[in-house]
């Protein structure tokens, strides 16, 4: 088979929108019938999913698979990196753990998982017409410029095009672009075929000078101006969505803390865009407002976070909020907390030894070094039922007398999780627990809103991925797009007219 052609998509920073625009021509390019594949080296987040190989990638490549209309596979995302310490990360390599390993001592590995990337990389070019890749923050960080595996080193091995994008909504956007050009040496300049400006809005004209004025400098061209696309929903990458957005029929007050290693907070998205719901991520230093349902999320240092929880005053005002007929969903790390004790005797996440939990399930938790991955089904052991889909990603076994009471019956006859005998406490291991619209409706008549508007979270996903792929068809250059990646199917694709829209 002839190998897949290649593109890469770098930015001047992070969250400048790599991601978006990798899912949003992944997209772009299946509806026109190319078979895409979305790539990533090395990435560096908390937010993670199971693949179909029954391995873990970080989201945003698993949502880009989406957008492709593929399953995900490690493949995608060779190396993750999930940090468990501000100078320390655990690693994972096509999908498994492999180390627990300090910044310095991961520079040292990077040889290795250079050929891991290059592995997976080759397989997805020999099975796909066109592989877009996605950078890790910005190339021109002098300091990670020596055996670089994630920006331009990888594109200097595998011999890729790179279109570089910015975030003009942050300000300063021709600085940010010609700034990294300049940092870049002659060979890396080489390889920038083009720009693309995310998050416009305005008048399009009042731009135009300066649209002008940086293909003159740069001798490059501006492949296209993306517009801001209010209420996108896309899975984030590792950033915290806000969530404060205006609800005139809000039934639902739910808090959620920000922990400091706070690990896919993806599952609360459900939440935070229910209408009903008022949402809130409570950080540090933040008192806990009033709330009906208080939500505590995954975590990848357990302990350090209950610690954390303890010095912003969070294990009072959870008891108060009980004692007042409150409810709590704990999911994964937070579930974990609610036991009474918590083990760590192979150190896994700090010192080894033993903290005491929360103690308002009647549970203990204690770290192994196996990490269990895996998608499930089944169904709530709450009244009436209903689906519950998800997946699981721990290193904990979390064993007691509270789990004769489950949160969940899984469908390959497992119990999962634990209720609380005052039915006030639901503790569960399923990441994605709100995001089947039945199981999301049973979750807030439990909470106290029993007639809830149904909402699809998958069908919205599908939806704004289309929405951003218009966006991106409207807005870039398509002749110039197709330029970039070189003759071939993807670039006979972008030159094709747009194909028609099913009724």
């Amino acid at each position: 088979m002839r190998q897949a052609r290649t593109l890469m998509v770098q930015g001047t920073t992070s969250d400048a929108g790599k991601s978006t625009l990798v899912a949003g021509l992944a997209r772009l390019l299946w509806r026109r019938g190319v078979r895409v594949a979305p790539f990533k080296p090395q990435n560096m987040a908390l937010n993670s999913a199971v693949t179909v190989d029954g391995g873990e990638i970080g989201r945003a490549q698993a949502l880009q698979a989406i957008a492709a209309g593929l399953e995900p596979h490690t493949d995608m995302n060779p190396v993750l990196l999930k940090p468990s310490t501000d100078i320390g990360a655990q690693v994972i390599i096509h999908g498994r753990a492999v180390a627990n390993l300090s910044a310095r001592d991961y520079h040292n590995y990077k040889p290795r998982a250079m050929a891991a990337v290059l592995e997976s990389y080759a397989r997805l070019a020999d099975a796909y017409e066109a592989v877009l890749v996605e950078g890790a923050g910005s190339p021109a960080e002098i300091n990670l410029r020596d055996r670089d595996i994630a920006n331009m080193g990888f594109a200097e091995e595998v011999d890729c095009p790179v279109i570089l994008v910015a975030d003009i909504d942050r300000g300063g956007v021709f600085a940010h672009l010609v700034g990294t050009l300049d940092l870049l040496s002659p060979t890396e300049q080489a390889r920038v075929k083009g720009f693309v400006i995310n998050r416009f809005r305005g008048d399009i004209g009042l731009l135009q000078s300066g649209l002008d004025w940086l293909e003159a400098r740069t001798g490059r061209p501006v492949l296209g101006v993306v517009p801001y696309l209010h209420g996108l929903f896309l899975d984030a990458e590792d950033a915290l969505a806000d969530a404060r957005a205006e609800k005139g029929e809000a039934r639902l007050r739910v808090v959620a803390p920000v922990y400091p290693r706070i690990s896919n907070h993806t599952d609360l998205d459900a939440l935070r865009l229910h209408p009903q719901v008022d949402f809130s991520w409570v950080g540090p230093g933040q008192r806990m407002p009033p709330a009906d349902l208080i939500v505590l999320p995954g975590s990848k240092a357990v302990q350090a976070d209950l610690a954390w929880l303890r010095q912003q005053g969070w294990e009072e005002s959870i008891k108060r909020h009980l004692r007042y007929g409150g409810k709590v969903v704990a999911i994964c790390g937070g579930y974990q907390m609610l036991g009474r004790q918590l083990h760590d005797p192979l150190g896994l996440e700090g010192k080894p030894g033993s903290v005491a939990g929360l103690g308002l399930l009647d549970t203990e938790t204690e770290l192994e070094a196996e990490k269990q991955l895996q998608t499930v089904t089944g169904s709530l052991c709450l009244p009436g039922g209903a689906p519950a889909n998800g997946y699981e990603i721990h290193m904990g076994v979390t064993r007691g007398p509270a789990l004769a009471r489950p949160a969940v019956q899984l469908a390959d006859g497992r119990a999962d999780g634990a209720l609380s005998e005052d039915g006030q406490i639901l503790g569960t291991y399923l990441h994605g627990l709100f995001d089947h619209p039945d199981a999301l409706a049973a979750l807030l008549a439990w909470a106290g809103v029993s007639d809830a508007e149904r909402i699809d979270l998958s069908a919205r996903r599908q939806a704004d991925l289309d929405r951003l792929a218009d966006s991106l068809e409207a807005s870039l250059d398509l002749p110039r797009l197709a330029a970039c990646f070189g003759p071939g199917i993807a670039a006979d694709a972008l030159l094709a007219a747009a194909p028609a829209k099913l009724a």
